[in-house]
């Protein structure tokens, strides 16, 4: 059993990575009742929390049917990031996250995200002063380094694990490759077998079928997989990948009908979340996802995205089945 602290979250645990305006409470609805086994709330800004920005304390929304499930805090100021840490803590979440990998310019190049892997003592320094802070466990989600010359996750694992982390995630490519190319796993692979590294490893990048997911898991032999973008609009890939590890088969792929029944609970759930107007918005991202494949379906997919009422989108929804019967998916 994989326990990140005393908090047990599988043999082997799917955990669903943090998106910027993907990962929100609607999308991890459907992700957990689907089989994801740890969540993350999208990243959240500590100067915006500090400040109490709206969008920033919005995304600290977590709800009981999530957990458990991290909040995941991003910053280049060590004080802010100790006061964000304590105001997300207030949310009751299991786990406090810190994110030391994102590659957007906005972020990274302000010294935030990956920008902070230019400077492994800040690194160090801040994470031990936010572990102090709270009382939960922290983890940390990263990239291998800067680019191909800063590579040097080891010495980052070790200085976090010394200052009291519990997990650590570990996206398979540096920041100057942002999400091109294929995800390294070997450098995972070394910090999950260094026998001074005693926390749960979890490897990501590129995992986006049971088949990958299965060899992934005995090729590096990390402790879990993180998913993400092979996540959106198809939250049935962990529930997919576990029944494939424990079986050698595969489930069959969802139907047209369940295909519509989780978009149209997704749909539900984010109306209630953000309310009609931000809440039709928000799921135009996802529809080309959920129906990816079906021949001709450019039609339907712009009625989705345009219309501004609720019930039109539903109705257009509930009617994908016996528009598309003859399709095949």
């Amino acid at each position: 059993m994989v326990k990140i602290s005393d908090i047990e979250i599988g043999e082997f645990p799917l955990l669903l990575a943090p998106m910027e305006d993907v990962s929100d409470p609607p999308f991890r609805a459907v992700c957990k009742q689907n089989g994801a086994d740890l969540m993350y709330t999208e990243f959240i800004s500590s100067e915006g929390l500090i400040r109490h920005a709206e969008k920033s304390v919005q995304k600290l929304d977590i709800y009981d049917y999530e957990r458990p499930i991290g909040i995941q805090i991003f910053g280049d100021k060590i004080e802010s990031m100790r006061e964000a840490a304590s105001i997300a803590e207030e949310a009751n979440p299991e786990i406090i996250d810190i994110n030391y990998g994102c590659p957007v310019k906005k972020v990274a190049c302000k010294g935030a995200g990956a920008g902070i892997l230019l400077d492994l003592p800040k690194m160090q320094e801040m994470t031990a002063e936010i572990v102090k802070r709270v009382n939960k466990p922290v983890t940390v989600k990263t990239r291998l380094g800067w680019d191909e010359s800063t590579i040097k996750i080891q010495e980052v694992a070790h200085r976090l694990q010394d200052v009291g982390i519990k997990a650590l995630s570990i996206h398979g490519r540096t920041r100057k490759q942002m999400y091109k190319g294929e995800a390294n796993w070997e450098p995972i692979a070394e910090v999950k077998n260094d026998p001074g590294i005693h926390i749960p490893i979890f490897g990501n990048g590129d995992i986006d079928s049971p088949e990958k997911a299965l060899e992934y898991k005995n090729k590096y032999g990390v402790d879990g997989i993180m998913i993400g973008r092979a996540a959106i609009g198809y939250p049935w890939i962990f529930n997919e990948i576990k029944h494939f590890m424990n079986t050698g088969e595969k489930l069959a792929l969802p139907s047209l009908e369940e295909r519509v029944k989780v978009a149209v609970q997704h749909l539900d759930f984010s109306l209630e979340w953000k309310g009609d107007r931000q809440g039709l918005f928000e799921m135009r991202r996802h529809y080309t996802n959920y129906f990816r494949g079906i021949p001709n379906f450019k039609p339907v997919r712009t009625t989705l995205v345009e219309s501004e009422s609720p019930q039109e989108v539903k109705e257009t929804l509930l009617s994908i089945p016996e528009l598309f019967a003859e399709a095949v998916v």
